[in-house]
């Protein structure tokens, strides 16, 4: 028997060719949860759709009427939800005192805001659909919302921000056998840093910081997810740090940084 067998799964944030929602929600079909998935960006994540055997739905986590009409699709279309996992985010690097009010804006919009509507989303209907049995509600966070990275101030806070979220809809709603719990991943090989992973010793200056000795992958934090998802899980309210320990040190500095980038570009 696979671990989700009989359970149903939204995953949001799949509108990239092989990001990290695509691969979580490619790891729950394979584990055995029927599977919708949802972005903006209709084209891929219908594609996507198809290559797993799901359904594609279409969503602007930033709008909150298309994130409740979501909700009431995808519990229409799966028979309930059994599992929201929510996978979008914007990886801002700016300098404190470079980001803008419309940056400011839009980050906030999409990692604060939109976690806060999904949530309250899924939990009107987990809390009602199939006689109130619950589920397990996931957010993608961000190791860096725990330890430092230079200019992410935006990006860190948002998602410090919805880790707390996620432990009061954890404390609220597990009477009524909801779960709520977080990931964070440090860096990790995803499209969304492939073009940082293009500047020559970017990512080695990491390594240094990861006690297993190797950043992360998306499968990493498939893994993650499907245990939270699954009825073995008997957690709720936590923050798991899937980084290979990197939060024992910490990310490098921006003089580390420069010199890595600075010595590749020698050799």
């Amino acid at each position: 028997m696979k671990r989700l067998d009989g359970k149903t799964a939204l995953v949001v944030g799949a509108g990239n060719r092989d990001n990290m929602a695509q691969v979580i929600a490619r790891r729950f079909a394979e584990e055995g949860a029927r599977v919708a998935v949802s972005a903006r960006r209709m084209e891929e994540t219908t594609r996507f759709a198809a290559e797993i055997g799901g359904i594609a739905l279409p969503c602007d986590l930033t709008d909150r009427g298309q994130v409740f009409a979501l909700a009431d699709a995808a519990a229409d279309a799966l028979g309930g939800i059994d599992i929201a996992l929510n996978g979008s985010g914007w990886g801002l690097l700016r300098p404190f005192l470079e980001t803008d009010e419309e940056a400011l804006d839009a980050i906030m919009a999409l990692q604060f805001k939109g976690p806060f509507q999904f949530f309250q989303a899924m939990i009107g209907r987990m809390a009602t659909d199939r006689g109130g049995r619950g589920g397990s509600i996931i957010q993608i966070s961000s190791a860096t919302a725990t330890i430092m990275l230079n200019d992410h101030a935006a990006y860190m806070g948002t998602k410090a921000g919805t880790d707390h979220v996620v432990r009061c809809v954890a404390h609220e709603f597990g009477a009524v056998g909801i779960r709520a719990n977080s990931i964070s991943p440090g860096l990790t090989d995803t499209p969304m840093n492939a073009e940082a992973k293009g500047v020559p010793g970017l990512f080695e200056a990491f390594r240094p910081s990861y006690p297993l000795g190797r950043w992360g992958t998306s499968e990493d934090i498939a893994a993650a997810a499907v245990f939270l998802a699954s009825d073995e899980c008997f957690m709720t309210g936590e923050n798991l740090q899937v980084n290979g320990g990197l939060t024992l040190r910490g990310n490098p500095g921006r003089d580390a940084i420069s010199a890595s980038v600075a010595a590749a570009a020698t050799q």
